[in-house]
């Protein structure tokens, strides 16, 4: 967020209905871009294989190699994805650009190297033929370089180009299906490959953006993989991103290989009963982390620079809490406005879905409108519980923010698992459960971190100087080590 906060406080500081929705569509790109181009693309690819008269096994099948690719890619990524994030923060604030390009290669290929062990037998024994099994790898790491390339897109500025480059993935994706099946190509082959081609578009659009934007020196290539430091440095952040990913999906996955779930071919299962109303009641959440990303950078970090400005420049005691007052303020103030927005938002899609879900060609009956009015409620308590813990990262309470992320992390699966044994109505419970017990831990530990908000920032510190040298550390060394005797030998 380092790169899009002043841009959008500029915007956001303009007069003007038509200025603050470029705010909101400035945030929205970035944000939220590539999740709604997910969902797009599977509602989206799921009406063209039926309108071309896919056969319903074929059309599950279908959706299920794209859905899988996404949760394997998300779930590699989340491992990386903070520690990551840190890292290219500290490069751009400390002014070594110089580093960004060189790490989101490094990053990019390990997550696909790791990935792609865990991911590749997966597949193999899957049933897929050879053409499915390498569209399926290949959309893989074509997901990999973007759910990467998005936390880098966040320092650019030139935000037209970002969402000229996810509109035409989205319609290039569609053309491309079009135009295989109008010469009567394979249509699950046809399809499968058509999301491939949108994608690879994003990512090669991304790549360009982070290259017209960021300095290629290539002699920093030997540092590819230094934010492994970071890694062991923030470990707990590496698990924090880890965890929510599973209190996130855990849930899903518990319904697939349950009573509830059925299999789809080979190793792919499924719920259609569940994962259509999940996925709508996910894409709720939006409004929460386009406001968040806004209400942190325009009203919140202001006031958060300044408090922690004042330890640096020397302030006097009575500058320092009078700041204190203000940032907790202003935090109060806009958690307070996003939990309203979310709720706005949650009552809206339970009361007027129905409607809206009849107009969808998904199939929808009783059921899933009960599943889906659970999870809205179940989603927009996760989505302020998030955004409660992104509050604890800020103020770098690292251990209370992996404490609630790890609570979610198990409540998630084992809740929905015993809801499970209760009438089948109740199996969107364990998600809500789970979610609220996110938000209460992390609620809690922001009131009881905030309260003690000085001592945690001077006396709580260590004495000395604490270096991490752990396994991933001893990987770079060993990779530079290796990158260092190649090019002597060349």
């Amino acid at each position: 967020m380092a790169g899009i906060g002043f841009e959008l406080r500029k915007v956001f500081d303009q007069k003007g209905l038509f200025s603050r929705a470029k705010a909101y569509g400035y945030t929205g790109v970035i944000y939220a871009g590539p999740m709604v181009l997910g969902g797009t693309l599977i509602f989206g690819i799921s009406y063209l294989a039926g309108y071309v008269g896919l056969n319903r096994l074929d059309r599950d099948f279908l959706t299920s190699m794209i859905t899988y690719a996404i949760l394997a890619s998300l779930t590699v990524n989340s491992f990386f994805s903070y520690a990551v994030t840190r890292f290219a923060s500290d490069m751009l604030y400390e002014e070594k650009e110089a580093y960004i390009i060189p790490s989101f290669w490094g990053s990019s290929a390990t997550m696909i190297g790791i990935g792609a062990l865990l991911y590749t037998p997966f597949l193999i024994f899957s049933g897929l033929t050879p053409v499915q099994l390498v569209l399926n790898l290949i959309l893989f790491m074509e997901l990999i370089f973007v759910w990467n390339g998005v936390q880098y897109l966040t320092a650019l500025k030139d935000y037209k180009s970002i969402l000229l480059a996810f509109l035409a993935a989205s319609v290039l994706t569609f053309l491309v299906g079009w135009c295989l099946l109008a010469i009567k190509f394979p249509a699950l082959t046809a399809l499968l490959l058509s999301v491939c081609v949108g994608y690879g578009f994003m990512f090669l659009g991304i790549v360009y953006l982070l290259a017209r934007y960021f300095p290629l020196d290539l002699d920093m290539l030997k540092e590819s993989f230094l934010f492994f430091k970071w890694m062991d440095k923030f470990f707990d952040l590496t698990l924090i991103g880890f965890f929510l990913h599973i209190g996130i999906f855990g849930h899903i996955f518990v319904v697939w290989f349950g009573p509830w779930g059925s299999r789809v071919k080979g190793l792919f299962y499924a719920s259609q009963v569940y994962d259509v109303p999940v996925l709508l009641a996910f894409l709720t959440i939006l409004v929460t982390t386009i406001n968040f990303a806004l209400a942190t950078e325009v009203h919140f970090y202001p006031k958060y620079q300044r408090y922690y400005g004042l330890f640096n420049e020397k302030g006097t005691l009575a500058d320092i809490k009078e700041a204190e007052v203000e940032m907790i303020t202003v935090m109060i103030r806009e958690l307070l406005a996003l939990a309203w927005k979310q709720l706005f938002v949650t009552v809206l899609a339970i009361s007027a879905g129905n409607a809206l879900l009849d107009v969808l060609p998904l199939g929808i009956n009783d059921l899933m409108r009960g599943y889906f009015r659970i999870l809205c409620v179940g989603y927009g308590i996760y989505a302020i519980a998030n955004v409660l813990l992104s509050m604890l990262l800020y103020f770098t309470d690292y251990q209370g923010a992996l404490m609630a992320a790890t609570s979610f992390a198990i409540a998630s699966p084992v809740f929905t698992m015993a809801s499970q044994f209760f009438n089948r109505a109740f199996l969107g419970f364990g998600f809500l459960v789970a979610a609220s017990i996110f938000f209460l831990l992390a609620l809690w530990r922001l009131d009881r971190f905030t309260k003690k908000l000085m001592y945690y920032t001077l006396s709580a510190q260590p004495m000395t100087l604490i270096t991490h040298e752990g396994l991933f550390s001893r990987l770079y060394d060993y990779l530079k080590g290796v990158g260092a005797r190649a090019t002597k030998k060349s």
